[in-house]
């Protein structure tokens, strides 16, 4: 499934609260002797594209085309979304584009400032007669609704209209209590705070969540109704109710969650999946998004890595190393390579031992082909794959790395590791790529163990 939708480029198109989130990275140390207040001395700083704008950076992130309409003020902020916006943004004179500053200290949000106008706009009709001219060149249409006066009830009912008269999904990430302003639309995604303000629902628990949810759903007449649960996953109702459960990652910042959750179902609607499957996959790209640091976007490669098994992290391309490795200066490379066809006693053996000469074992393995020039047709038993799961098994093996030439030198050389292994049968022999390497360690196998003798016991 992700595979073929990381193929996929779906024409969708974002209208709302185009915002820009400005990030002051600090170093807090003391109290002020003023006032009983931090006293943070800035190290960084960088803007960000907010609310709607955050919307669509997750739909560019994930390869769709994406086209903005909306409405900035005259000012650096609105100026700043021009320039990263493809699309209709519309200008209102004397209009304050919303700007939020985060202050943060230590990877913690200590101050918000919030710039912004949050008056109705001026340019409705504008905004409707634009979006009536290109609502037919897309296959998804989003809603972003922050409260900042761009989506009106007035704007989301003729958006609405036309988009279902065109039989285009609409999805509508709310604002507010009144949600007569989204009837019709093909779902919302309001979070558990939002869904009691709306409802006017005590809690959302047991029983009362399937009747909230589904009271969503016919009152405001939505093809699907959806709420956002935070730990607890997604709760979807169509014909019944669907708990779609949460990733446990650890959360550090929950900004940006929702913009990804609807960019994910407006793709995943877009390309015909069914919404069952779609929140599935919104659920792991917020799991995603609220294990970093501010408004960030998701990829589908970082979804696919959640779902690997821990061994399958692992596994990496020669390219994907040496982009990790750049990182890791200070660590004392170890490297060494094999077919490893039928992982046995020796192999674990001889692994533990390299792992002990530095910091990070990293294990080149034959693919199937150069296996078969190297040891005949009937090898290998195992497929590449299959071999570097039970290899990233391991708790000594940090990375597998499968390459396709008879012999690792080229993997070595992109590499650059401090000690290249080999087995003790090697003494006095060429181990090949041991000009590039600080060092070359033979290590003894573990006597009476080699695949070639366990495929024979099982001949006989």
């Amino acid at each position: 499934m992700l595979e073929n939708l990381s193929k996929q480029s779906p024409k969708i198109l974002v209208v709302g609260d185009f915002m820009v989130d400005n990030y002051i990275w600090s170093a807090c140390e003391r109290i002020s002797p003023e006032a009983p207040v931090l006293i943070a001395k800035a190290l960084k700083q960088d803007k960000r594209l907010g609310g709607a704008a955050n919307v669509y950076a997750n739909l560019t992130n994930l390869n769709a085309e994406v086209f903005a309409l909306g409405v900035v003020g005259d000012d650096e902020a609105g100026e700043f979304l021009k320039r990263h916006l493809k699309g209709i943004i519309l200008t209102q004179k004397g209009r304050k584009t919303p700007l939020k500053t985060r202050i943060l200290a230590h990877n913690q949000q200590v101050l918000r400032l919030d710039e912004e106008d949050s008056s109705k706009i001026e340019l409705e009709e504008e905004l409707i007669s634009n979006f009536n001219e290109i609502a037919k060149d897309f296959e998804a249409i989003i809603l972003s609704d922050y409260g900042k006066g761009v989506l009106s009830k007035k704007v989301c009912q003729a958006l609405i209209c036309k988009a279902n008269a065109l039989n285009i999904p609409i999805l509508i990430d709310p604002k507010g209590d009144d949600y007569s302003k989204y009837e019709n639309a093909t779902l919302l995604t309001p979070n558990k705070k939002e869904s009691l303000e709306a409802l006017k629902f005590k809690d959302l628990e047991g029983e009362n969540l399937k009747l909230g949810i589904k009271k969503l759903k016919n009152d405001f007449h939505l093809k699907y109704s959806l709420i956002t649960l935070s730990e607890d996953g997604i709760a979807l109702f169509d014909e019944d109710l669907h708990l779609i459960s949460a990733r446990a990652l650890e959360v550090y910042d929950v900004t940006g969650a929702g913009d990804s959750v609807i960019a994910i179902l407006a793709f995943c609607l877009a390309c015909k999946v069914p919404i069952l499957k779609a929140c599935e996959l919104a659920n792991e790209a917020a799991a995603v998004v609220v294990s970093k640091i501010g408004s960030v976007s998701v990829s589908f490669e970082e979804i696919k890595s959640l779902s690997l098994s821990t061994f399958e992290k692992k596994i990496k391309s020669k390219e994907e190393l040496v982009s990790l490795l750049e990182k890791q200066k200070d660590k004392k490379i170890i490297f060494t390579n094999g077919c490893f066809d039928i992982v046995h006693l020796g192999h674990l053996s001889y692994l533990e031992q390299a792992k002990r000469l530095g910091d990070i074992l990293i294990v080149g393995l034959n693919d199937d082909e150069s296996v078969r020039r190297l040891k005949g047709e009937k090898r290998p038993i195992n497929k590449a794959y299959e071999r570097a799961c039970m290899l990233g098994a391991f708790y000594f093996v940090d990375f597998v790395c499968i390459f396709e030439e008879d012999t690792p030198f080229e993997l070595i050389k992109a590499l650059k590791p401090d000690v290249l292994v080999k087995g003790a049968d090697y003494e006095g022999k060429e181990v090949v790529g041991s000009e590039l390497v600080k060092e070359v360690k033979l290590l003894e196998f573990e006597r009476g163990f080699s695949t070639t003798s366990i495929i024979e016991r099982m001949r006989k």
